[in-house]
């Protein structure tokens, strides 16, 4: 992973981290139901912002050096790697 887009996801992990026990203290203080579940929402979509990032870095710098290298069976392993993490995300 490059160091800039690791950064950058340690970040957004940290923010992520301090919702999710913010989150806690709302269940444990008792808070209204829609908070909790728009909280909720919001935690999910960092998390899918997150994990863009991170697919974006990985088809940039590995699924690319598979391309570009030649290699038929790294170039295959690559892909289906990739089509079952976007096939496992949507569920």
């Amino acid at each position: 992973m490059r160091k800039d887009i690791k950064a950058s996801c340690q970040k957004r992990l940290g923010r992520i981290e301090g919702q999710v026990r913010g989150l806690s203290k709302m269940v444990e203080d008792d808070r209204y139901c829609i908070d909790i579940v728009t909280q909720i929402s919001a935690v999910r979509a960092a998390l899918r912002r997150v994990e863009e990032e991170v697919l974006k870095d990985h088809v940039s710098h590995c699924v690319e050096h598979a391309i570009t290298s030649g290699n038929k069976a790294d170039q295959r392993e690559k892909i289906a790697e990739l089509m079952a993490v976007i096939g496992r995300s949507d569920r």
